[in-house]
């Protein structure tokens, strides 16, 4: 008799993983910026860059569940949400859905952290876990942070979308908010180092 065995999770290899969850953003920055030149009026540009942005996002996550066969938390939510949002503002014409759109994500994925930290249940282990291994602490710690960071992320979207310039929250969204997420990111390694559990493999 044959025992069958659960093949383990495989995961992308960073590279193509930041190409199919940046990919997408990069081409509605692309679409907002250039496709006056094809003829779009100003006016409607940023409904170009949606219908853009909704497709692409709905292909890369396509391709990322055809190489792995399964689909990781945070961009399958903000992917749905995209879809949306992005079909409420092409469908109602407009622009707001998808400017609210970070908005809505952000405060999504902040309040399910903190509310997880209320139960006890630091839930950023479970999309991080096969990243680090972190004792409980760190993991609450890190959790808190992340909560925090994403209502941050969240307060500075509406403070921009509702004070600036389509393009400029474009490009903010683009040039502002990556870079923002990026440091914060490798801030955090001084906490990842200090709470690494000892009696993890390699550690």
């Amino acid at each position: 008799m044959q025992i069958e065995t659960v093949p383990p999770h495989r995961h992308l290899a960073p590279l193509p993983k930041l190409v199919l969850e940046l990919g997408p953003l990069v081409l509605f920055f692309l679409a907002n910026a250039y496709s006056e030149r094809f003829g779009v009026a100003a006016e409607q540009k940023l409904f170009v860059a949606t219908g853009v942005f909704v497709v692409a996002t709905v292909i890369a996550l396509a391709i990322h569940y055809g190489l792995v066969r399964r689909l990781p938390v945070m961009p399958l939510v903000s992917g749905v949400v995209v879809v949306v949002f992005g079909g409420l503002t092409l469908a109602l014409q407009d622009k707001t859905f998808i400017m609210m759109k970070p908005t809505i994500v952000n405060t999504l994925f902040g309040l399910v952290l903190l509310g997880g930290l209320a139960f006890g249940k630091p839930l950023l282990s479970v999309v991080l876990d096969s990243m680090f291994a972190l004792t409980d602490e760190g993991w609450r710690k890190l959790t808190l942070r992340w909560a925090l960071f994403f209502l941050f992320l969240a307060v500075v979207n509406e403070v921009v979308w509702r004070t600036q310039t389509e393009d400029f929250w474009v490009n903010f969204k683009v040039f502002g908010i990556m870079p923002i997420t990026v440091i914060f990111a490798l801030s955090q390694t001084p906490l990842l180092m200090r709470y690494e559990r000892k009696d993890a493999p390699g550690a």
